[in-house]
């Protein structure tokens, strides 16, 4: 059974930084590529960033993230990273990965304040 585990979520300041980490068990993880996704309250959850299986060679990023955050894994640790810079109010929400097409993790809050 897949279990994904997310952490690193937290409360920080405007222009600040925090790097989340998401990991994989129960799964060849290398074989799969990685998403992460948040959920702002009362909105519906939007797509973040994903990393390609195998070596993660090909990223790619939400328009509103682009430049400022960046999605990175570790397969000999079954891990992928969100490290995200010059974080605004507007990116407060729980950050999920997402592995393949169907498994999710619980979520990490973070909070960004203005």
């Amino acid at each position: 059974q897949v279990q994904l585990v997310e952490s690193g979520g937290g409360l920080v300041q405007a222009g600040g930084s925090l790097r989340l980490s998401c990991v994989a068990s129960g799964t060849m993880f290398s074989l799969n590529a990685m998403g992460w996704y948040r959920q702002a309250p009362g909105k519906q959850r939007e797509w973040v960033a994903v990393i390609s299986s195998g070596s993660g060679g090909n990223t790619n990023y939400a328009d509103s993230v682009k430049g400022r955050f960046t999605i990175s894994r570790d397969n000999a640790k079954n891990t992928v990273y969100l490290q995200m810079n010059s974080l605004k109010p507007e990116d407060t929400a729980v950050y999920y990965c997402k592995l393949g097409k169907n498994s999710w993790g619980q979520g990490t809050q973070v909070t960004v304040s203005s």
